[in-house]
């Protein structure tokens, strides 16, 4: 990998910075191509100053520029976050459990981190036949709508908790949590039972179950989940399995000397 150059002649200007990170956060969920009018609009920045600030990332390899003139993320800049061990170097050592659970039952398996008030989608494992709108890996979330999200809001701090308690819960159905007392009794309970159990909450076709999975130090550093059906109906069942894939995982990290301190 040749030697990064300096970005823009402004890089030590906090201004020039911003608007480059706020151009490549336009690159999300969806938006994986876009135009640069697209980019421009939703970052907010005038298309002149888009215009020269996008031909500056395309050269150093951030984004790249396609045959229709559509932009997408560039392959030096996966390079540079494929050595962002939290997220990468957890994939890696879970990946291989996501993928059997996976494989054993069919259903939809999915691993997350958290990030502030937000989970961070960083693997998943689906039917090829369907095409789920959610969760996209690299996309961020709201917490209280999933079982993954809630077994990471239980083990996270508690003014993290606060903060998401005392904001907006928007419903995704009629199933989710939009009352905080309902809410924080589901963290206590999950603290309890070490799973969480999201009945339809996100969408009306699944019903997921999550548990935590632990650092070396036996933090919780991640989340573990199944989404299957709701005729299925196993639920005991699907519970047995997806903390059998947590603790796994877990071992493994630990075996590893892995951890990580959440945000």
């Amino acid at each position: 990998m040749a030697p990064m150059k300096v970005l823009d002649p402004d890089a030590g200007s906090r201004s020039v910075v911003d608007r480059a990170l706020s151009i490549l956060a336009t690159f999300q969920g969806t938006r994986s191509r876009q135009a640069l009018s697209d980019i421009s609009r939703n970052s907010g920045l005038p298309i002149a100053t888009c215009y020269r600030i996008v031909q500056r990332l395309t050269e150093w390899g951030a984004l790249e520029r396609d045959t229709d003139g559509r932009y997408r993320v560039g392959l030096r800049l996966w390079e540079v976050a494929s050595r962002a061990p939290r997220s990468v170097g957890l994939q890696r050592y879970a990946r291989p459990y996501l993928l059997d659970l996976y494989e054993t039952t069919g259903f939809a398996t999915h691993l997350a981190i958290r990030e502030g008030v937000e989970l961070v989608s960083i693997e998943r494992f689906h039917n090829p036949r369907k095409n789920p709108r959610r969760p996209i890996i690299g996309d961020r979330y709201q917490m209280h709508i999933s079982a993954i999200g809630q077994v990471l809001l239980a083990y996270a701090p508690r003014h993290i908790q606060e903060e998401v308690l005392a904001g907006d819960l928007p419903a995704f159905t009629t199933h989710t949590y939009t009352d905080r007392d309902t809410l924080e009794r589901v963290l206590v309970d999950i603290q309890r039972t070490g799973y969480a159990v999201s009945d339809r909450q996100t969408d009306l076709e699944n019903v997921a179950v999550a548990a935590p999975v632990r650092g070396f130090d036996g933090s919780v550093i991640a989340s573990v989940s199944l989404s299957y059906p709701p005729e299925t109906g196993d639920v005991r069942g699907m519970v047995h399995l997806i903390r059998l894939t947590a603790t796994s995982i877990s071992r493994t990290l630990a075996a590893a000397g892995y951890g990580d301190v959440a945000n």
